[in-house]
């Protein structure tokens, strides 16, 4: 199973922290999380403008919860949303991730993104056994497919450009219909 990811975090630096995670499946499974415990000593002008006014809970829960939904009868669309610290997070996480017999993750320019997902575990030899170790980068893809790595994605997928840029499955949902673009047997270069 494909899985597209992205995560929002306090900063590009050594010692950021997870703010939320997002995932959606190649067949429209989602989660969504967001982290109570982030470092908000950490989080700067832009990114309290860009990141954290698209959370959805933040500020609004202070326990930590859990809610999966069937989407609709007789699919496999679901939806997991999640709120709570680094530990709780992940539990779910590992519990959503159960479904799966093999995952491969796609991200874009995944760098801070597969070292902190690996975080979440301990490091990466903790990482859910049916999660293959190998992340794959939506950005490689584009440019062995001939096209420039720096494209708008939003442009590039036809989607309302900046509508929720900077929320974590907003982004995962981007780099998703990138990757169905961009593998699609009818696709021209």
């Amino acid at each position: 199973m494909k899985i597209f990811f992205d995560t929002e975090f306090t900063g590009l630096h050594q010692n950021t922290t997870l703010i939320s995670i997002g995932c959606i499946t190649e067949t429209g499974q989602t989660f969504y999380a967001e982290f109570g415990d982030f470092d908000d000593s950490q989080v700067d002008s832009w990114v309290r403008d860009n990141v954290i006014k698209h959370l959805k809970f933040h500020g609004k829960e202070k326990k930590e919860w859990c809610n999966n939904e069937t989407l609709e009868a007789g699919t496999d669309n679901a939806k997991t949303e999640c709120y709570g610290n680094k530990k709780f997070v992940t539990d779910c996480l590992k519990e959503w991730f159960k479904q799966f017999d093999k995952v491969e993750m796609w991200s874009d320019c995944l760098a801070y993104d597969w070292v902190l997902f690996n975080e979440l575990f301990g490091h990466a030899f903790n990482i859910p056994k049916n999660v293959y170790y190998i992340p794959f980068d939506i950005c490689t893809l584009f440019k062995v497919s001939g096209v420039d790595p720096d494209v708008n994605r939003e442009e590039f997928t036809g989607c309302v450009v900046g509508a929720k840029k900077h929320n974590a499955l907003w982004d995962a949902l981007i780099i998703k219909n990138c990757y169905d673009i961009l593998t699609s047997p009818n696709r021209r270069i």
